[in-house]
């Protein structure tokens, strides 16, 4: 026989305890009194369950993985781990659960209800538990402890989610790329790379981001809040990252390691870029002109070739920079700063070039090699004006070839070629030399006292001389 709630008017009962039990409901009544806690129960059932947290006992056991449960639906739920089964689903989103409680607290993301609210500071919570993990950033409470590295937590997510740290778990897949996550909330957020989707938008600029972090740390990019401090001199910083990279300034740590050449950097992008070298890799190409360049800030000042913009302007001389780099540096002329020294010799330099080309001195290298003759130099610039000297020697040998010896005498002779007084710096004439073929022309002395002729370098400008009249002596000895 069943029986109607008449309160309510919706319930059917088999039996008449189930009524009785069911009326508690609305009248309040709880007679079942837990004596060890005191808590009130409306059936006897249900003090008997409460029982078991005290006693600890766990009756119900899983049977693929011997979890054991104080609570029979427990074990239910627990089971659709192992079956995959989601009989609860969002009318809203159709996205399924396996526990009703967990649609319950779901729908409040759709609804916005967040009925558990804080009484320190009046934030309000989807559930009970997020409010208690909230509770304890006032208290300061955190009881979940590692066991391994005796760090402590204010929730036991966050400790299950740091023990993984230890073992190297990482239990949350991509299914698309198959990447391995250690936290779920992690996976999530690589999703969206495969997605695209860009749910965090910024409200000030309308730019959208991946992840609630990183919105965050672009909004202080408009708040201009730099929260990060360095300890050492004071300066801040926007992330906590980019401090971190800051800080190996003052300790000169350099974790990052070329494998191929050994050479050590202070953040993984400049081994990055680094590795370039070797490999030749120059991604950024330049559209209007097809220049590459190994990195973008490489390219962005190249555009500003073609574009003429020039907006870092000298607040001393109002001259223009295309990069804010080249300003600094040019600053340095009005205040005097010489900020690299020579260890060596406590020399000082406005530039790291200068100072490294400066070393050299130093240590005896020659990086820049002559492909023609091997002779090696400490500047780029020596080595290019040595490479003018081969040029100039071919094109007299070409000339030489092209020419009789009549003519090309002939020829100087007409153009009234003039000779550099090395002694002097004076032009001299042809007549003036003491030989009527052979002459050296001015543009030929271009190196430090090096023979435009042989290309032999010499000591001093008074054996240059000596050196040239020796060619002259063989050249009137073969008849030139």
């Amino acid at each position: 026989m069943s029986s109607t709630c008449k309160q309510c008017g919706i319930k059917w009962f088999s039996q008449a305890g189930y009524l009785r039990k069911h009326k508690r409901v609305h009248s309040g009544e709880k007679p079942y009194e837990c004596k060890q806690c005191g808590k009130c129960f409306r059936g006897a059932g249900d003090l008997r369950k409460h029982g078991r947290v005290h006693t600890g006992e766990k009756p119900y056991e899983c049977k693929q993985c011997g979890k054991c449960f104080s609570l029979a639906q427990h074990l239910r739920s627990h089971e659709r781990i192992h079956t995959g089964e989601k009989p609860y689903e969002c009318k809203q989103c159709g996205k399924c659960f396996g526990q009703a409680g967990n649609l319950k607290i779901h729908e409040r993301v759709h609804s916005g209800e967040k009925p558990y609210e804080c009484k320190q500071c009046g934030m309000c919570c989807r559930t009970s538990g997020d409010l208690k993990s909230h509770e304890r950033i006032h208290t300061g409470e955190k009881p979940y402890e590692c066991k391994r590295c005796g760090k402590y937590f204010s929730h036991s997510g966050a400790l299950r989610s740091h023990a993984r740290v230890h073992t190297g778990e990482r239990p949350y897949e991509c299914k698309q790329c198959g990447m391995c996550f250690g936290q779920i909330g992690h996976l999530r957020n690589h999703e969206r790379v495969h997605t695209g989707v860009k749910p965090y938008e910024c409200k000030q600029c309308g730019k959208s981001f991946g992840q609630a972090v990183t919105l965050r740390r672009h909004e202080r990019v408009h708040t201009r809040e730099k929260p990060y401090e360095c300890k050492r001199c004071g300066k801040s910083f926007g992330q906590a990252v980019t401090l971190r990279r800051h800080e190996r300034v003052h300790t000169r740590e350099k974790p990052y390691e070329c494998k191929r050449c050994g050479k050590c950097f202070g953040q993984a992008g400049y081994l990055k870029i680094h590795a370039r070298v070797h490999t030749g890799e120059k991604p950024y190409e330049c559209q209007e002109c097809a220049k590459c360049f190994s990195t973008s800030v490489g390219l962005r000042s190249h555009e500003k070739l073609h574009t003429g913009e020039r907006p870092y302007e000298c607040k001393h001389c109002g001259k223009c920079f295309s990069q804010s780099s080249s300003l600094r540096v040019h600053e340095r002329v009005h205040t005097g700063e010489k900020p690299y020294e020579c260890k060596h010799c406590g020399k000082c330099y406005r530039r790291t070039g200068h100072l490294r080309i400066h070393e050299r001195i130093h240590t005896g290298e020659n990086p820049y090699e002559c492909k023609q003759c091997g002779k090696c130099f400490n500047q780029k610039g020596n080595l290019r004006k040595h490479e003018e000297l081969h040029t100039k020697a071919k094109s007299r040998n070409r000339h030489r070839k092209e020419c009789p010896s009549k003519s090309f005498r002939c020829k100087r002779k007409q153009a009234g070629t003039e000779r550099l007084d090395i002694r002097t710096n004076n032009s001299l004439t042809q007549s003036e030399t003491g030989c009527s073929g052979m002459v050296v022309p001015q543009l030929a002395i271009t190196g430090k006292h090096s023979c435009w002729i042989c290309l032999e370098e010499m000591g001093s400008e008074d054996l240059l001389h000596r050196h040239y009249e020796n060619h002259m002596r063989r050249v009137h000895e073969d008849g030139l």
